[in-house]
């Protein structure tokens, strides 16, 4: 779906969700934020950097500082380890193999898996390999998280289990974490709602009165 002369701003440490039904234009919004599409026109400034304007490989090292992916379908690479999946951003940074199993384990005690380091995704199930996959967007304490519709292929218990541990994680490094879903519940958890449909912003809803004393963030 085209978007059609769309203005948003979302604050620094917001929590945005996105909300619209199949085709409404939700996700080619997100890609256009994450650089992975390209808009034909207008501007799309991530703190202060003109997305729409970095070649491919100004894109990668600036998604790689800035940006962490929380994807539906998981990502995980079905070859390694929980572990090494969390920390695999980590190798991309330079970090040190040391310091990426600490805070990669760390990640891993906060989203329950304390007990599945060694794991592979094969071996868990679909809400374990969520967590997995929300501790790799963390790791790097980004400044911005995106996530794709992260509750699409988990049941009502487990959606709200991943989305709270998202939130918790989000709020206390004040993260910027913009989610694209199709289920009003879990919209009902963010700081803003946007409304998608037709490829316009139908309605905005302010559900936490405090984040308009932030500073812009996208």
């Amino acid at each position: 779906m085209a978007l059609d002369d769309l203005s948003l701003d979302i604050l620094s440490g917001e929590i945005c969700c996105i909300l619209g039904t199949s085709g409404s234009g939700k996700s080619t919004l997100l890609n256009l934020l994450a650089g992975l599409e390209k808009a034909s026109r207008g501007s799309i400034l991530m703190r202060g950097k003109n997305v729409g304007k970095m070649n491919e490989r100004q894109l990668a090292l600036f998604r790689q500082k800035n940006i962490g992916f929380v994807f539906q379908s998981y990502n995980l690479l079905p070859s390694l380890s929980a572990l090494e999946n969390v920390s695999l951003p980590l190798v991309f940074q330079g970090v040190k193999k040391e310091k990426r199993e600490q805070l990669a384990r760390a990640l891993l005690q906060d989203v329950g898996l304390k007990t599945h380091l060694k794991h592979k995704p094969a071996e868990m199930s679909g809400g374990q390999q969520q967590r997995v996959g929300i501790a790799r967007a963390f790791v790097g304490s980004p400044p911005i998280v995106l996530a794709d519709e992260p509750t699409g292929n988990l049941d009502s218990k487990t959606s709200l289990e991943v989305i709270q541990l998202m939130l918790k994680l989000a709020r206390e490094k004040q993260q910027t974490l913009v989610i694209v879903t199709h289920d009003s519940e879990v919209a009902s958890f963010a700081d803003k709602t946007v409304f998608i449909r037709d490829g316009k912003i139908a309605e905005v809803i302010m559900n936490n009165t405090n984040v308009g004393e932030r500073r812009d963030e996208v």
